[in-house]
């Protein structure tokens, strides 16, 4: 590595907690930085140190507010290029326009690619994010587009969440230890068939059956009706995943549905979640008996919330940036 190569990490305002525990982990200090939002909305960014010459990265999750953070990291970027930085990575842990990949009716905008058409243009030399809506996005960009998953870190809380099951249906301690722990109980089930190959990934990893919710929005209101499952769920436990939640209304209904075809408990687990105050009543009020999420936003209206738990993929970014930093391979974080 060179001289100068010490990594430089900052932060846009919508993920400062994010960045700090990246940083933690790479034993370096966020760089120094101001964000400035005027009375009528105008958004002022400022990097507070020397970047001249250097590779750096910006974390910047596109989330509760995404207009505003996404015009924010142009921002950035452009400050950042105008500085003579050597290259500028974006971290950005949720994407939110990646939900826009296609044209599926007349006269609407391909929104993520207009995003890779605005990203590029203002600078970016390369991009980290986490669970895309649709990998086919990747292919948007002309830069170097690093797709992480959180599908290992959940797998290895899935098999940690069935062996305390396992080891509380035995009361006596020596029985436990000689139990092997059983999948033959558990199912996966992604939400529909667009995520059916994501969810394949965690059954094929964890040795369960996958089954498959039939699924159909009508319209944009970000309500979706379960008609139908496709295969055995009865007396088994449920565990669903799915990429990202913001009415939680679609978990909810698989949750209902999956009860009334037989399973005994229904467990969510969601790359990213956006869920608003009466999502999360909402939430609390249905059969689903914990939602496990990551930190790639920060959301407010989920603190206190005992169905939630929240695991952190901070490490699995930082680890992304010091491979990159370094020059080497990201293929040890997909195995």
């Amino acid at each position: 590595m060179r001289n100068d190569s010490q990594i430089k990490v900052f932060s846009g305002s919508a993920s400062r907690e994010f960045t700090k525990k990246i940083c933690d982990f790479l034993s370096v200090p966020v760089g120094k930085s101001e964000v400035i939002t005027f009375s009528e909305g105008n958004i002022y960014v400022k990097i507070g140190e020397k970047v001249r010459g250097m590779d750096v990265y910006i974390v910047q999750t596109i989330g509760l507010n995404p207009n505003n953070e996404f015009v924010e990291l142009l921002f950035w970027l452009d400050a950042f290029k105008r500085s003579g930085v050597n290259s500028v990575t974006a971290i950005i842990p949720y994407f939110s326009y990646a939900k826009a990949d296609k044209k599926d009716e007349p006269r609407v905008s391909i929104r993520a690619r207009v995003c890779a058409d605005c990203l590029e243009t203002a600078g970016v030399d390369r991009i980290v994010t986490m669970d895309l809506h649709s990998s086919q996005i990747q292919g948007f960009f002309r830069k170097p587009v690093d797709h992480l998953y959180a599908a290992n870190i959940f797998c290895d809380y899935m098999l940690n969440l069935i062996e305390n099951s396992e080891k509380q249906s035995f009361s006596n301690f020596q029985q436990v230890q000689q139990k092997s722990m059983s999948l033959d109980n558990y199912v996966i089930a992604s939400p529909d068939e667009g995520f059916a190959k994501n969810a394949r990934y965690y059954s094929n990893k964890l040795g369960v059956p996958l089954v498959i919710g039939n699924k159909q929005r009508l319209f944009h209101n970000e309500k979706a009706e379960i008609i139908g499952i496709i295969g055995d769920v009865d007396n088994k436990t449920a565990i669903v995943v799915d990429d990202f939640t913001i009415s939680c209304g679609t978990l909810i209904e698989i949750a209902k549905t999956l009860k009334a075809k037989g399973a005994k408990e229904v467990y969510a687990f969601v790359s990213h979640e956006l869920l608003s105050k009466k999502a999360v009543d909402a939430l609390n009020e249905s059969v689903i008996k914990k939602l496990i999420t990551t930190d790639t936003v920060n959301n407010p209206n989920i603190v206190n919330t005992d169905k939630i738990e929240i695991i952190s993929v901070s490490e699995l970014f930082a680890k992304a940036i010091k491979i990159i930093h370094e020059k080497d391979s990201l293929s040890e974080l997909f195995l």
